[in-house]
């Protein structure tokens, strides 16, 4: 009977998260619309004062700061005192596959075994969480969907925060493939050096971290052979090898999430072995080798600055100080968010943090939009406001940056003007009218 109680509270979780609510995606966006007297935050650095942006079914068609209104029948829309900054977006995240953590039930992140590049989390994305209309109201309107698991995940996508089902949240269906590589540090255990129920780990944790590495070299080398044979075709399929075609072919890239310099010279190697384009996701450590991930071209997603270092002798503010000597050094780097507490609406204010500590405001904003658009291969639809882009842009009082003055009060993906109520809003509302407040 206990058993049989649990299972119904878990269902009732369930269903009581998955609900509707009555924010409904916006139809699509037809005819001109102009957004006038823009401070406009191009996104590459420049700024435009008192500028016009012209929007045609969806697409910027021009962007200046002379361009005629036209009487007749066109929308305008007039943001006099306000700023106008592409729509953010998050690199790397779990959005849409964990609703509750500690509900089981809805979560969908993991799949079992270790070598998984078939995976595809944009087949198990929920358009109806809860969560992605809170990160709306922070301006981010993109998101990287990135699988969970051991060593080799499957492959992400990138989805517009808008959306109906998965098919219409895809903007670009299966950019990357992810290896989440296991720790190269010799903690064994958890807490003081034991594991689980006080034991202490057996064997040595690096030599099974360079196990499995080399389980993943080994497999791309398969994979490798598999696909060269063209000559006749195979008599079965082998889906595994078929889903990382695209990473031998240039069309995906290989994202390694990994923090410590051993492990990013691991995935120096793989560069060199497979000539994959490779991206490192998190990077804590990334500023030490800057002037080699420069030179093998190898991109870096910083995964979370509000936090520790992660080795004992970094500086305590060294995560805030990573993006500027990163820019230095020239490496094409990204700002992310991965608290599990705020589900990456802080994505803005990591931005804000990077440029107290040495980044330029503008430098901060490309690393949260026109950067990470050229990481995730959505640069030419997208991550600036410039002429033939998707009018994906967030109209914000105050510095977009700045945790007290950010208030977004307009957004368009793709030129529609998206709802920015969400499940917060209507409680505080809801409580504000049970106790008459005004």
């Amino acid at each position: 009977m206990k058993k049989l109680f649990i299972l119904f509270l878990s269902v009732a979780a369930v269903i009581k998260l998955s609900a509707q609510a009555n924010v409904y995606p916006a139809p699509e966006q037809k005819g001109l619309l102009y957004i006038t007297h823009a401070t406009i935050h191009v996104g590459n650095g420049t700024v435009i004062q008192d500028g016009t942006i012209r929007i045609n079914n969806g697409k910027i068609e021009e962007v200046g700061t002379a361009l005629p209104v036209p009487n007749g029948n066109v929308q305008v829309l007039d943001v006099k005192g306000k700023q106008v900054y592409p729509g953010l977006i998050q690199s790397s995240v779990e959005l849409g596959l964990v609703e509750v953590s500690s509900v089981r039930a809805s979560s969908d992140v993991n799949e079992i075994g270790t070598i998984n590049p078939n995976v595809r989390s944009i087949v198990a994305y929920n358009t109806d969480s809860k969560v992605i209309n809170t990160l709306r109201n922070n301006g981010i309107l993109l998101a990287n969907v990135v699988p969970g698991g051991s060593l080799i995940t499957g492959s992400s996508t990138v989805v517009q925060l808008d959306a109906w089902n998965w098919e219409d949240a895809a903007y670009k269906m299966d950019n990357g493939i992810h290896f989440d590589m296991p720790s190269l540090l010799a903690r064994r255990g958890g807490r003081g050096g034991f594991g689980r129920f006080g034991q202490q780990a057996s064997g040595d944790p690096v030599e099974r971290a360079m196990t499995q590495i080399n389980e993943v070299k080994d497999f791309f080398r398969e994979a490798k052979a598999y696909l060269a044979e063209t000559d006749h075709p195979h008599e079965n399929t082998n889906l595994k090898f078929e889903a990382v075609r695209g990473l031998f072919e240039k069309k995906q890239k290989l994202f390694i999430h990994c923090d410590i310099v051993k492990q990013m010279l691991i995935a120096v190697d793989f560069v060199k072995e497979f000539g994959f384009d490779v991206v490192i996701v998190g990077g804590s450590d990334s500023w030490m080798i800057a002037d080699l991930l420069k030179q093998n071209n190898i991109p870096v997603i910083l995964n979370q600055m509000h936090s520790l270092p992660t080795m004992m002798d970094d500086d305590v503010d060294q995560p805030y100080k990573t993006p500027s000597l990163l820019q230095k050094a020239g490496v094409l780097f990204a700002i992310n968010d991965q608290d599990d507490q705020f589900r990456g609406r802080n994505l803005a204010f990591n931005a804000g943090t990077a440029a107290a500590y040495g980044l330029s405001k503008e430098e901060a904003l490309s690393a949260i939009t026109l950067n990470a658009a050229k990481i995730l291969g959505i640069d030419k639809m997208t991550g600036s406001i410039e002429k033939g882009k998707d009018a994906n842009i967030v109209v914000c009082d105050g510095d977009i940056l700045d945790m007290r003055s950010q208030i977004i009060t307009d957004a368009f993906i793709q030129g529609r003007k998206i709802s920015l109520d969400d499940k917060q809003k209507q409680l505080y509302e809801r409580y504000k009218y049970k106790y008459g407040i005004q």
